[in-house]
């Protein structure tokens, strides 16, 4: 069921968009990102699922939606932040005078690509092998913590789908667990202990 999770995702993620006020567009985003920036950075959770199902794999690298974080994680580790900020930076140029359209677009496009493509082994970064479904996941996890930081940074009501929260939430554990992490990650669920200052799961 990781297709209708998606949808949802994205749905809520260009309602967001719509949200936005004028005003915040060249504003605060995240970290060195303005908030066109993040926008642009987020709308490439929609992009890649349209140009990754036109690159099929021959083999399947990892088998489930942690493998992938575990291993992007190593993947990325090798790329400098900058070149990483000006990657987001550029995806929100790409948005062009109408960021709102171009969400709009970007949100059909890619769940028509998804409605027929059934699950197919795909080649993602690095060249990476995944299939579509586990794929998704990883992008409902991108467009719901990131619709979390444009909700933030633009002052308004996230309201997020029930489904896509939950999703990403049992995705974060299960990366967390898989990376060593678990424990910590319980206790602080539980009220145990808190996090460590800047603690990510990614």
């Amino acid at each position: 069921m990781t297709a209708p999770v998606f949808a949802s995702a994205a749905a809520a993620f260009a309602r967001l968009v719509r949200a936005i006020p004028e005003t915040a567009w060249d504003g605060p985003g995240l970290g060195d990102w303005d908030m066109r920036a993040l926008v642009g950075h987020t709308s490439r959770s929609l992009i890649t699922v349209s140009e990754y199902l036109r690159t099929p794999a021959d083999r399947e690298d990892v088998d489930d939606a942690v493998a992938y974080y575990v291993w992007v994680g190593e993947f990325m580790s090798s790329a400098g932040a900058e070149a990483i900020n000006e990657r987001g930076r550029q995806a929100g140029r790409d948005l062009g005078a109408d960021p709102v359209a171009t969400v709009d677009g970007l949100v059909a496009r890619a769940l028509a690509d998804v409605e027929n493509a059934g699950d197919p082994v795909i080649s993602v970064i690095g060249g990476l092998g995944i299939r579509l479904s586990h794929y998704l996941q990883t992008r409902v996890f991108e467009l719901t913590v990131h619709g979390l930081d444009i909700a933030r940074a633009a002052g308004i009501d996230a309201g997020l789908p029930t489904d896509a929260v939950e999703q990403a939430a049992v995705l974060a554990t299960r990366v967390a667990v898989r990376s060593g992490q678990g424990e910590t990650v319980l206790a602080a669920l539980t009220g145990r202990s808190g996090l460590p200052p800047g603690y990510s799961v990614v």
